[in-house]
């Protein structure tokens, strides 16, 4: 049976770090918000996920993947019920709550990358918060991400099994969160992110190896995987770049 994500048809956001798991892993899935409402899917299926009254776990907000009767959220619990499905995480227990803990850590970094452009609240638009942006935008790009780079690339050179992933020797959903990391970084802060890539090469080429990889490289080139825009998460406002 196919697996269900439920997220916003227009938007990488947080649904794509859920994505590229399953692309990587050649699972089948549905994108179901993406669909044809006529068929039960559509945003009318993505809002009956979301607001439906009769749920007894409701979800506070989407991502969110349906495998049979199980319902999860949140991207980090997503990879973590994925990883072993999909075998993109290490076997042994330290290694699941080791890549879970880099997972959380990439998220943080995610979250940090959208407040710069809503500093204030999310539901003001970001001209209506131009000067706050700009001063979060100054701190993100010159402290935070060189801080959370350079930690993925202490985690890499410190890894016993090699610093071409992140956990032991192969591929995990931490390496494609890390890629998703990367991308969105440099296609809204493109200076500053390469600025801080001279000084993380082993990040840098993570990221190259897994975009790369077959089922990767055909995702990024498909239509499936939809381009970075001005409403997701990751957004190009060149004034918050320097």
């Amino acid at each position: 049976m196919a697996y269900q994500l439920y997220y916003w048809p227009g938007l990488q956001g947080r649904g794509e770090f859920v994505r590229l798991a399953l692309e990587a892993a050649g699972a089948p899935y549905t994108d179901v918000a993406r669909g044809d409402a006529a068929r039960g899917q559509g945003m009318p299926a993505l809002l009956h996920c979301l607001q439906d009254a009769s749920a007894a776990r409701p979800p506070f907000a989407c991502p969110v993947l349906v495998d049979g009767k199980l319902e999860i959220a949140q991207t980090a619990a997503i990879l973590l019920y994925l990883g072993p499905r999909l075998k993109l995480v290490g076997a042994s227990e330290a290694d699941r709550i080791w890549t879970h803990q880099i997972q959380l850590t990439i998220a943080d970094a995610v979250n940090e990358a959208h407040d710069t452009h809503h500093p204030v609240g999310t539901g003001l638009y970001y001209e209506d918060q131009k000067p706050e942006a700009a001063r979060a935008a100054k701190a993100f790009r010159t402290e935070r991400i060189p801080k959370f780079l350079g930690w993925l690339e202490a985690v890499l050179e410190r890894n016993p099994k090699g610093d071409k992933y992140l956990v032991g020797g192969r591929l995990s959903y931490a390496d494609l969160s890390l890629f998703q990391l990367v991308e969105g970084l440099l296609y809204a802060f493109p200076k500053a992110t390469r600025r801080a890539a001279k000084k993380t090469p082993r990040v840098v080429a993570l990221r190259d190896r897994v975009a790369q990889h077959r089922r990767v490289a055909a995702y990024l080139q498909s239509a499936r995987r939809i381009p970075f825009n001005e409403t997701g998460i990751f957004r190009y406002y060149p004034e918050l770049d320097a």
